[in-house]
């Protein structure tokens, strides 16, 4: 990976993936959270 472009597009990459997994597992708690607290599924 010589290539400036693609070290970045590669990192670009990577950084949208893990974002979007931390998206769902921060979603994912806090409907646990709530769930837990409220007794009842979160709003939509």
């Amino acid at each position: 990976m010589d290539n400036d472009i693609v070290r970045r597009l590669t990192w670009s990459g990577m950084l949208t993936v893990s974002g979007a997994i931390a998206t769902l597992v921060a979603a994912r708690l806090a409907a646990i959270a709530y769930r837990r607290i409220f007794n009842e599924d979160p709003p939509e």
